[in-house]
C-alpha cells in the first residue's frame, strides 16, 4: 500500500466527487481518462462513471462497502439502475429530509456509524442493504457523521474533535483501528480530502507532509 495526493478540477476536495469500495470506483462524467486510470489502478477496482440526481458530487450522496449502496433521494431512476447493473449491489434510497447520504454515514464491511439526524427505522434499513451493525450518533452539536469519519476495512480516521471515548465506540463499531486527523492543510472533515477502499488510499493534493503520516498510520500504510 501506499498513499498519493491528488485533485479533481483543480479542488484538493477529492473525497465529495469519488466513492469506492474493494471492487469499484464511481466517478462523475468528464474527468480526464489519465486520472481515472490512475485512481483505478491506485486501488485496484473498476470505474462507473455516472451523476447521482444530476450532481457529480458522488461522494457526498452516496456511501457503500462491499454489500450495497445507500444513496441520496435525489438519484434519478436511470440512475438507480445503471448504478445496480453495474455494481450488482442493492441500492437504497435514504429516506430522510437530509440528501448528503455520503456525509451522514460512515461504512465499512464491519459497521457503520450512522448521524442521529437519521431515524431508528432508517438506520434498521440502512443496517439491512450494508449488512452490518449500524450505530446512531452525533458528537456534540456535529452530526456529519459520514463528513467527519473516513474507513476502509484496514483503518480510519477521524475529526480532531472526536474524543478518545467516542473513538472507542466507533472503533468497536467498524472493528479497525482510528486515529484522528486532518487533511489538506488543517480541513478537519476528512471524508472531504480522501479516496479509499483496503487496497489504497488517495488525499487531497494540498495535504501536508505531517498529515500524510498521521493518514498513512490511521490506515496502515
Amino acid at each position: 500500500m501506499d498513499i498519493i495526493k491528488f485533485d479533481i478540477y483543480r479542488n484538493p476536495n477529492i473525497g465529495v466527487f469519488f466513492q469506492a469500495n474493494d471492487n469499484f470506483l464511481i466517478s462523475p462524467p468528464g474527468v480526464a481518462s489519465t486520472k481515472i486510470s490512475k485512481i483505478i489502478k491506485h486501488l485496484k477496482v473498476e470505474n462507473i462513471s455516472t451523476t447521482i440526481g444530476g450532481s457529480r458530487l458522488l461522494g457526498a450522496l452516496t456511501i457503500m462497502n462491499s454489500n450495497g449502496i445507500i444513496v441520496s433521494k435525489l438519484i434519478e431512476g436511470f440512475e438507480e439502475e445503471a448504478l445496480k447493473k453495474e455494481t450488482g449491489l442493492p441500492i437504497q434510497k435514504l429516506d430522510s429530509r437530509f440528501t448528503s447520504a455520503g456525509n451522514l454515514i460512515a461504512a465499512n464491511d464491519y459497521g457503520a456509524i450512522v448521524s442521529s439526524l437519521i431515524g431508528e427505522e432508517e438506520a434498521k434499513n440502512i443496517s439491512k442493504i450494508l449488512k452490518v451493525p449500524v450505530k446512531r450518533m452525533n458528537i456534540a452539536s456535529m452530526y456529519l457523521m459520514g463528513a467527519m469519519i473516513k474507513t476502509t476495512n484496514t483503518g480510519a480516521v477521524a475529526h480532531p474533535i472526536i474524543n478518545e471515548n467516542n473513538l472507542k465506540i466507533i472503533r468497536d463499531v467498524l472493528q479497525v483501528d482510528i486515529k484522528n486527523a486532518t487533511v489538506n492543510s488543517g480541513v478537519p472533515y476528512v471524508s472531504s480530502g480522501i479516496i479509499s477502499n483496503s487496497e489504497n488510499i488517495l488525499v487531497g493534493n494540498q495535504t501536508s507532509g505531517p498529515e500524510l503520516v498521521m493518514v498513512s498510520s490511521a490506515f496502515g500504510i
